[in-house]
């Protein structure tokens, strides 16, 4: 085999989950992540559906994201190379840190927030816990890959200022911070061009700019044209099973359409990969299964979020009988379909783990799969609901409700749940509902019950870890990472999901998430960042000094030890930009007693004060005030304090298409062009005359156009050289 022929066998896999051993190069094991270690039992079949050997499955992003807990995170991404290691994976599948763009997106589950800035922290925390294990990290889906619908051809169009600071910015902070060993190209178009394909965004943007240098590796079935996705910068083509595409390759170098340089480039780094993952691997490696399902216990439990929780009727009082209502109680849902499905070594069943702490009776109340008598399933929830001295209802979606693969067509909880929902209320008013969901559902109709737990997806120790939070042993402490709507028809993308003919058009611009929510002020049923306590915690002496230390004081006013995130929030006032109302910049927490107080302590970085200007194709921040908020939430802010940052240095180059009044800005041009103005223009123009604001008027003209203005006085050869010399002075 020639060199350039290994090169390009290097390439590709050698089957769906291995890559080709070549010469001395050695093949790795690269597979699913992000929650669970998903190795198949036997040989991989030509889908990666068969078997899998159990694994921990931790709780799906969905809901670790409400963690808020980077410490936390990292700990399971230590897990998972400790498993990844004993299972023979040299590469785990993970994080995927995509933005939830759209509630209705069927992956929703697999990925953190609506927020880049929580993605980022806790998308990097994951990769350096796996990583630190000698486990090499995928970060995926790069990039834009917000849709399940037409995934592997619709072009998602967003200008380049939102792209950059909403949809990369994730991406951005878990290169700089974690340094990643690969990162996975998305299946979808970018702007027209497939991301497998695209120049600008794996070379120019991912390596030049932010100077990665790991290795990029396809989704399973993302490349189109091998040839041209390795001159954009493709290194690995997942999966394999077959020698055409490096065939495809070996052509193109040879009739000189694909630089062979380029093909070197991406061997090496394959190479590169393939033996810092097998030196660091352990050979009979071992990982504690209890242990492991312990920490997925802890996770969970620190995942829900109490929503609501009138009248304190939560915690409950194990000495009280109760009735659980609800399939999802004995039938658990605990991950999402599709590619990361993970076989777990034990699972912790909602209803046995309270059974196991009081007296209950159970009643299914519905059935997931439409089957059975809906009336006598609800008529018996009734009846137990009224006998009992609290109900807890399990509410939520199945697995076949969403899925990798498939978009929903709405965000509603299904009507027969809403249904039993409001006869249990009706037959005792002392109801609790657990939701149990991967992505965010339109939960107004539901609030009639006084208590409501968020339980997310939790994994395989979310049954004991609802039990604990129910009856005290945990305090909830966990905080949404995405707005609840009132009604689908508010969410930002409504109108521009999932497109049309190929394309879906991000028309929401900047505000996505709680930055659309609160630049309309629109209502929502729950905000981003709310989660309640069964303490409570009061916010002072908020301080932000002018290196962007940030301290707060947090005081537990209640009478339970408990846990409370601490959000900061910018808002800049006078901004020259559109920005959103507040954006998340920074959060920390505290655990205390009772009238136990702490100090939270963060850094704002200057780079998240920073927007993406498309003049120049870089990031600035802007001079002036700056206003920094804490909170509880997005919409619980507890106290605010004004910082004057000092901008970064920038002159627009000037030219005849500039502005006059963009002109004007500049010192150097509005010197020079001054006298000329006046001039020409003085002794003829008056706001009188004109009847308007001249500064206005004249302001959007191009400068070039004064010349049509100027009774010849002024020629466009006069202009270039004026505009010059003030550059260049």
């Amino acid at each position: 085999m020639s060199e350039l022929a290994e090169q390009a066998a290097l390439g590709s896999g050698a089957d769906f989950w291995t890559t080709k051993q070549v010469g001395p190069v050695p093949a790795i094991v690269l597979t699913d992540g992000p929650h669970g270690v998903r190795k198949q039992v036997a040989a991989s079949d030509q889908l990666g559906i068969a078997e899998n050997v159990p694994a921990t499955c931790f709780p799906p992003a969905a809901g670790l994201g409400q963690s808020w807990d980077p410490g936390l995170v990292e700990r399971i991404g230590t897990a998972l190379g400790r498993e990844s290691q004993a299972l023979g994976v040299h590469v785990l599948l993970g994080p995927g840190i995509n933005i939830k763009r759209d509630p209705r997106c069927g992956r929703n589950f697999e990925y953190y927030s609506e927020d880049p800035f929580v993605s980022g922290v806790l998308g990097a925390a994951w990769v350096r816990g796996v990583q630190g294990e000698g486990v090499g990290a995928c970060v995926k889906h790069f990039a834009a890959n917000n849709q399940e619908y037409d995934r592997m051809r619709v072009s998602a169009d967003v200008d380049p200022r939102t792209l950059r600071e909403i949809y990369l910015r994730a991406f951005q902070r878990v290169v700089a911070e974690a340094d990643p060993w690969s990162l996975m190209c998305s299946y979808n178009r970018v702007n027209g061009v497939l991301a497998s394909q695209n120049e600008w965004l794996l070379t120019k943007v991912l390596r030049d700019e932010w100077g990665f240098q790991g290795v990029v590796v396809s989704d399973w079935g993302a490349v189109a044209d091998r040839p041209a996705a390795v001159a954009a910068g493709l290194d690995l083509e997942m999966p394999g099973g077959g020698a055409a595409t490096d065939d495809d390759v070996v052509v193109a170098v040879g009739n000189g359409s694909l630089d062979p340089a380029r093909v070197a480039r991406a061997a090496d780094r394959v190479t590169a990969l393939a033996t810092r993952t097998t030196a660091a691997h352990r050979e009979g490696a071992e990982f504690d299964a209890d242990a492991h399902h312990l920490l997925a216990r802890e996770a969970a439990a620190r995942s829900i979020v109490l929503l609501q929780n009138k009248g304190d009727l939560l915690p409950l009082d194990s000495s009280k009988h109760l009735a659980v209502i609800g399939e999802f109680a004995q039938q658990p849902r605990y991950q999402g379909g599709g590619s990361s499905h993970v076989t777990p070594t034990r699972l912790d069943v909602p209803m046995e783990e309270i059974g196991a702490r009081a007296e209950v009776t159970f009643a299914p109340g519905f059935s997931t799969d439409g089957s059975g008598d809906a009336a006598a399933l609800r008529e018996d929830a009734v009846q137990a609901a009224a006998t009992a001295h609290t109900a807890v209802v399990f509410l939520g979606l199945a697995a076949r409700q969403e899925s990798e693969g498939a978009d929903r067509a709405d965000i509603e909880i299904p009507p027969e749940q809403l249904e039993l929902l409001t006869a249990v209320v009706a037959a005792q008013p002392r109801t609790v509902v657990v939701l149990i969901h991967g992505s965010v559902l339109r939960v107004a109709p539901i609030t009639i019950a006084p208590a409501i737990l968020d339980a997310a997806l939790l994994g395989q120790g979310g049954g004991a870890a609802l039990a604990d939070v129910l009856f005290g042993a945990v305090n909830p402490s966990g905080k949404l990472t995405e707005t609840v709507p009132v009604r689908l028809q508010d969410v930002p993308a409504y109108g521009n999901f999932p497109g049309e003919h190929g394309h879906v058009r991000y028309g929401e611009g900047l505000q996505v998430g709680y930055r659309w929510y609160d630049a309309r002020e629109l209502p929502v049923t729950f905000p981003f960042g709310h989660g309640l306590s069964y303490t409570t915690f009061e916010y002072s002496d908020l301080v932000v000094d002018p290196s962007l230390q940030a301290r707060v004081t947090i005081t537990n006013t209640g009478t339970r030890t408990g846990r409370e995130v601490a959000q900061f929030y910018v808002s800049v006032p006078g901004s020259s930009v559109e920005r959103a109302p507040r954006q998340l910049v920074a959060f920390g927490s505290a655990t205390l007693a009772p009238g136990e107080s702490a100090t939270v302590e963060t850094t704002i970085d200057r780079a998240d004060l920073a927007y993406w200007d498309v003049r120049v194709d870089c990031w600035l921040v802007e001079s002036g005030e700056y206003v920094v908020s804490v909170g509880s939430s997005s919409r619980d802010l507890r106290g605010q304090v004004a910082v004057e940052v000092t901008g970064d240095e920038f002159r627009l180059p000037v030219t005849l298409e500039s502005s006059l009044a963009e002109a004007l800005s500049d010192p150097a041009t509005a010197t020079a062009l001054g006298g000329l103005l006046s001039a020409t223009f003085g002794a003829e123009l008056t706001a009188e005359a004109a009847g308007t604001d001249l500064a206005v008027l004249l302001g959007a003209l191009p400068v070039g156009r004064l010349v049509a203005f100027s009774g010849g006085q002024l020629t466009r050869a006069h202009l270039e050289q004026l505009l010059t010399a003030a550059r260049e002075g």
